[in-house]
């Protein structure tokens, strides 16, 4: 752990990819316009979040779980992710994700990336299909900004050596928690309140921002 300099948490969902899976999976459940619009009114914090993604996953109920492969199949890093992270890992600094979306997911994409630490939420599955239920903690605004502190404690970090980045109002907390918080593509709402913004869709514009990058 000695080696390691510093944590940079990030967003997954319309920040280090460029879909939402959620709307994803609800395109393959024929609810995607209703999902989308309750996707989008959550971002731009018209709604509570975890109450939007609880009927949000209402509306997947019955989706078989062969799903998420052709979900994972359908996803893009946003332009320079890859190289992003890689600068980051080999400067020391540990790479961790947490998303809103869903554990099947997100645990893929952070083995591709060789990314060790990783949050997300996790749907019911009975008999090889969803419930529409979520199980376990929901990676809500206030569970977000918790799981930067306690991977920034486990890895004995100094705030200053912590950043997040993320796009919409559910990642607020988590940017304001970290010593850089960076409004990537973001709602208007985060643009408000985040003072670090990167608005061109490409992650070499973030290596920046961080300061104690070496």
């Amino acid at each position: 752990m000695s080696q390691i300099k510093g944590l940079c948490v990030m967003d997954v969902d319309g920040t280090l990819i460029l879909e939402e899976v959620i709307d994803l999976l609800g395109r393959e459940a024929g609810r995607e316009a209703e999902i989308s619009q309750l996707t989008s009114q959550a971002m731009r914090g018209v709604f509570d979040f975890e109450s939007s993604l609880r009927k949000r996953v209402s509306l997947l109920k019955g989706l078989p779980v062969s799903v998420f492969e052709k979900a994972f199949n359908s996803i893009h890093l946003t332009p320079n992710a890859q190289e992003f992270i890689s600068i980051l890992q080999k400067n020391g600094i540990l790479v961790g994700l947490v998303s809103g979306g869903f554990t099947p997911i997100v645990e893929r994409l952070a083995k591709s990336l060789s990314i060790p630490y990783f949050s997300a939420n996790q749907l019911e599955v009975k008999d090889g299909f969803l419930t529409g239920k979520l199980v376990g903690a929901i990676i809500n605004p206030e569970l977000k900004q918790a799981t930067l502190e306690q991977w920034r404690k486990e890895l004995q970090l100094s705030r200053e050596r912590t950043a997040a980045i993320g796009d919409g109002a559910n990642d607020l907390l988590m940017l304001k928690s970290a010593g850089i918080g960076i409004a990537f593509c973001a709602k208007e709402v985060l643009k408000q309140e985040i003072p670090h913004h990167v608005d061109k869709r490409d992650f070499l514009e973030v290596l920046p921002l961080i300061d104690f990058l070496e």
